[in-house]
């Protein structure tokens, strides 16, 4: 009986230490996301000390007022603009999408604040490309508010991921119509770009950039986006002038400096090139500029760096991959072009294709991938729907036509080739390349 009632007593100040706890600690929200210290030369301007402030600024009102969902809001936005200047895709979309979460957990009254909250969740789960869910989220913000321009600009980003291209339109025309700037101004470029209208395409992205504040890391994007629509029609001197005006107008810009980069490459000057994709790797961590930097090194016959450099890009990818950053089918591509692995490749792309079987990149890759297989009837079948929408993009035009050229078509595939090189006849892709073989054989054989 004494042990019966000993335990009991034991039990009961368990219980009630216990309760003391969640009394105490209920209304305690989880630690804040700390700002993580930008390197290199973006550590050193006036927007990061502007930029450090307002995020310590609204780091102070929420440890003092935890539920102040306002500022939290806005503290998820500052870490989504972070994660695209520094590059810190693994810790900033996290911390951010861990902010959204608290507080739609919450059950905001405030109909605004809930629309908000809702798009910028989408906006994240596409960066992280998680497209299917990113569109999910898009359609509750859409129920929330038809009325406002940004869920029309996540519900196109989506559609058009997963290859719902029709859908996209009329997505982006609606955005057009509610706010013609520079948001719905590119969306409709891309979407005239891969619909073959390159024309088109420039004349959007031009209104976009214009729209733009200068000065603005949106703005650079999309001066970035209009030279690289220059250089697919093979109009280096214009790509140059709007690398430099991006440069000018926010100087260090990572993805400007790899333009320029590409530009030297296209002049023949793979020291320069090198050159500038070290500086853009410098500033940002962006994988595109290390996949181009093992490329060169693999054509100068620096096996080791490329090596070296090749494992740490995979290792920082497959980092984004536990983040929850689907990688998939950059990775696909990297094992294809860099480290002439098809059957590795091939597992990241059917990865990929299953998630979004419609996505015209997506078939290009499997395409590519089956090709270099020398299986020319499956990428054949994938390039059917690769080419649907008509996208002149050379690289695809070329690999379209390569793929005729091998199935017996020669007609139609020379066809192919010369347009791509017709397009752009500055490419340096081992598509182009074997395509200018296959011409040259063919004139030397009449």
């Amino acid at each position: 009986m004494k042990k019966s009632y000993l335990l009991n007593g034991v039990l009961v100040l368990i219980i009630v230490a216990a309760a003391g706890l969640f009394y105490q600690y209920r209304n305690v929200q989880d630690p804040i996301p700390p700002l993580k210290e930008r390197t290199g030369p973006i550590s050193v301007t006036s927007e990061w000390l502007n930029t450090k402030a307002a995020i310590q600024g609204l780091q102070r009102k929420l440890r003092d007022k935890p539920n102040d969902l306002k500022s939290k809001l806005l503290l998820a936005f500052a870490y989504m603009q972070e994660a695209r200047i520094t590059g810190e895709h693994p810790y900033y979309y996290p911390a951010a999408l861990k902010l959204i979460d608290d507080i739609l957990d919450q059950g905001p009254d405030d109909p605004a604040l809930l629309y908000e909250a809702t798009v910028a969740k989408a906006s994240i789960q596409l960066s992280l490309h998680q497209f299917n869910e990113a569109l999910a989220t898009g359609k509750k913000a859409l129920a929330i508010n038809p009325n406002i321009a940004s869920v029309y600009g996540v519900l196109c980003d989506a559609n058009v991921e997963l290859g719902n291209y029709e859908e996209a339109i009329n997505m982006a025309d609606r955005m057009t119509a509610i706010r013609p700037d520079l948001k719905s101004y590119s969306r409709i470029s891309y979407l005239r770009e891969i619909h073959g209208d390159l024309p088109g395409a420039i004349e959007a992205m031009e209104q976009a950039a214009a729209a733009g504040y200068p000065g603005l890391e949106q703005t650079a994007w999309t001066r970035f986006t209009l030279g690289s629509l220059y250089e697919k029609t093979g109009d280096l001197q214009k790509a140059a002038a709007v690398y430099e005006r991006a440069l000018a107008e926010y100087p260090k810009y990572a993805f400007a400096i790899g333009g320029l980069a590409r530009l030297a490459e296209k002049k023949n000057n793979p020291q320069d090139a090198m050159r500038l994709y070290t500086e853009a790797a410098n500033v940002l961590p962006e994988f595109s500029f290390q996949e181009e930097l093992v490329r060169l090194y693999q054509q100068q016959g620096a096996t080791r760096k490329a090596n070296n450099l090749m494992e740490e890009l995979i290792a920082g990818l497959k980092e984004d991959q536990k983040s929850g950053h689907l990688m998939d089918l950059e990775l696909a591509n990297i094992y294809l072009n860099l480290k002439n692995d098809p059957d590795k490749a091939l597992a990241y792309a059917r990865k990929e294709y299953k998630r979004r079987p419609e996505n015209i990149d997506v078939c290009k890759t499997l395409a590519a991938i089956y090709y270099k297989k020398q299986d020319y009837q499956r990428a054949n079948a994938f390039l059917q729907k690769a080419t649907r929408t008509n996208s002149q993009d050379p690289t695809l035009v070329c690999l379209n036509g390569l793929v005729k050229y091998r199935l017996g078509d020669r007609v139609a595939g020379e066809t192919l080739i010369r347009k791509s090189l017709a397009t752009d006849p500055f490419q340096y892709t081992a598509y182009s390349t074997e395509g200018k073989s296959l011409l040259s054989q063919s004139v030397t054989k009449l």
